[in-house]
C-alpha cells in the first residue's frame, strides 16, 4: 500500500488498497490504525480533502472497524545485512 504523507491535526500519514477496501492512518505519535471496508468514494474525499483530519473524526473514526498497528520503520541496507548475517557475526 502506497502512504501518502501529510500534516493534518494528527494525522501524518494515510493510504489505501482499493482491491482489500482496508485504509490506513498513522498518527504524529507513531499509532497506526487499519481500517476495512472503507469504499473509494470514502478514500477519495479524504485524500482530497482541505480538512483531512475533520474528515477522518468525523467521518472515519467511528464509523468502520478499525485494527490498532504500529507504524512500520522503514527497512535499511544495514537492517538487511543484520538479518542475513550468518551466525558469529562475520558476513565473510
Amino acid at each position: 500500500m502506497e502512504m501518502k504523507r501529510i500534516n493534518a491535526g494528527k494525522l501524518r500519514a494515510i493510504g489505501y488498497d482499493a482491491r482489500d477496501r482496508m485504509l490506513r492512518v498513522e498518527f504524529d505519535d507513531g499509532r497506526a490504525i487499519e481500517y476495512s471496508g472503507v469504499g473509494n468514494e470514502v478514500w477519495r474525499k479524504l485524500s482530497t480533502s482541505a480538512a483531512a483530519w475533520s474528515y477522518y473524526r468525523d467521518h472515519i473514526e467511528d464509523e468502520f472497524t478499525g485494527r490498532r498497528d504500529v507504524v512500520r520503520k522503514p527497512t535499511s541496507r544495514a537492517d538487511l545485512e543484520d538479518l542475513f548475517k550468518p551466525p558469529g557475526g562475520d558476513a565473510t
